[in-house]
């Protein structure tokens, strides 16, 4: 799968991506950089099928009201720190198919 990460998501978590088999790439490298509009973001992950990962909630009325991004994953964790953010995602990555209690606690907002 392919990911563009938002500014507000940290860059290591592209590299996490990559190392777990994806195409992944953070909004550091358009040319734009982290100054990127939510609109010039959409459109890169549009023109190369990526699917936007943010924490930016912005994203998710562009993608149910104008369709752009095409794909999006909005990750709502609360304030946590980077680190507990790249470790929450290290966890529920490398788990079996099979859905655990835990798992279904943190998709349920618990």
């Amino acid at each position: 799968m392919k990911f563009l990460i938002d500014a507000q998501m940290p860059a290591r978590l592209a590299e996490l991506l990559k190392r777990a088999g994806h195409e992944a790439m953070h909004t550091s490298k358009l040319p734009r950089g982290n100054r990127s509009t939510d609109a010039e973001i959409a459109q890169a992950a549009d023109t190369e099928g990526r699917v936007v990962g943010t924490k930016d909630r912005d994203f998710r009325e562009g993608h149910l009201l104008q369709g752009s991004p095409q794909r999006l994953l909005v990750v709502a964790t609360g304030n946590i720190t980077n680190d507990a953010l790249l470790s929450l995602l290290r966890c529920t990555s490398t788990r079996s198919p099979r859905p655990s209690k835990r798992r279904a606690s943190l998709t349920n907002g618990a």
